[in-house]
């Protein structure tokens, strides 16, 4: 009975993703008034001729000798497009952004890859927690970045909202020892291995008040974590919506607390 209940929310808060970017369209006001430029504009093209467009911020003074952290960021449904911009602003700004800050840099000194979900697609959908066309094209472009760069495969972090956060949650489960942390923002999933991640740090936040991502859903979810043995961080602000980035990537703790995760650490916990 709870299969079928939840079969029927994420197709609707499926629909409401589609809807709401509308509701967080990007209007020329909001987008970034000029092209960030630190982030290096890049194209991926699998061996099909299949496109994604990527953006990518390398630390400033990028030493190959040494080994860097890297975050994933996974937009949101209003980051989808092929203008290789969406995905880094407006409301994907502050999840792109927020690490690139000289200050933040030298607590975490992380690239930050953030690949682009074309206009009709999603990166994944909840029910199935399938690794789709799109999910494994944003795969094949962190491999690319890990073999062009020296990325410290202890501390590559998975960070999205909304349906990037489903995407998260995804990838989380598909491929659960390659993840030093996540961090999932307003997003739903039915968990099809979450026992794999319950040794993962994970720092989940929720508004109270989402219209599109009901959150009594967050709130078993965390339940069913904790009930597997899970410790998972969750933060969860009163009447707020949906943008619950704005909250999110606010909190003083979040960078240090990223900063302290690293892969080697969850993988000697399982021993």
């Amino acid at each position: 009975m709870r299969l079928v209940l939840r079969s029927s929310i994420v197709l609707s808060i499926l629909f409401a993703l589609s809807a709401c970017v509308g509701t967080y369209a990007q209007t020329p006001s909001k987008i970034l008034s000029k092209d960030d430029l630190l982030f290096r504009k890049e194209t991926y093209v699998d061996k099909k001729g299949n496109k994604m467009p990527y953006r990518l911020y390398v630390p400033v003074g990028y030493d190959a000798s040494q080994k860097y952290p890297l975050i994933l960021w996974l937009h949101g449904a209003n980051g989808r497009g092929y203008d290789n911009k969406l995905q880094i602003s407006g409301a994907n700004e502050q999840g792109t952004h927020i690490w690139t800050t000289s200050e933040n840099q030298a607590k975490i000194p992380a690239f930050v890859l953030a690949p682009q979900c074309p206009e009709d697609r999603y990166w994944t959908e909840p029910e199935l927690n399938e690794v789709t066309p799109q999910l494994q094209s944003a795969l094949d472009i962190l491999a690319a970045v890990q073999k062009e760069f020296s990325v410290d495969p202890d501390r590559i972090y998975l960070a999205g909202q909304s349906m990037g956060g489903m995407a998260v949650w995804v990838l989380l489960q598909a491929q659960p020892d390659r993840w030093a942390a996540g961090l999932a923002l307003c997003a739903f999933d039915n968990f099809t291995n979450a026992k794999a991640i319950t040794r993962i740090p994970l720092w989940i936040f929720q508004g109270d008040s989402d219209m599109t991502v009901p959150v009594d859903l967050v709130r078993q979810m965390v339940k069913d974590l904790k009930k597997l043995g899970g410790q998972p961080r969750y933060s969860e602000y009163h009447k707020v919506g949906h943008d619950v980035w704005v909250k999110a990537f606010a909190e003083p703790d979040l960078v240090p607390w990223l900063a302290a995760q690293k892969r080697d650490a969850v993988v000697a916990a399982t021993k």
